[in-house]
């Protein structure tokens, strides 16, 4: 990813879905594309025009979460990676 983003414009960490099983509960998945502990939040959104999504299972479960950040269903993967140059 590249470190020269501007502060409104997300990062593309992967062009893949994360898929993982994910525990009951509350997670923050990153919007902005700078976390590097993805798909989830570390805050480095900071100065940035991007907040994480906050989201709550209430049983574990698989998930396929957005890796390119630009899914119209988020946090999930609705294959938007595809169309991706």
């Amino acid at each position: 990813m590249a470190d020269n983003l501007k502060p409104d414009e997300a990062g593309i960490p992967q062009k893949a879905p994360y898929v993982l099983e994910l525990e009951p509960g509350e997670h923050h998945w990153c919007r902005c594309g700078r976390s590097t502990t993805q798909p989830f939040c570390n805050g480095a959104h900071k100065g940035t025009a991007f907040t994480p999504m906050a989201f709550t299972l209430t049983q574990k479960k698989t998930v396929a979460m957005c890796g390119c950040k630009r899914t119209g269903t988020p946090p999930f993967c609705n294959g938007a990676h595809r169309n991706l140059p």
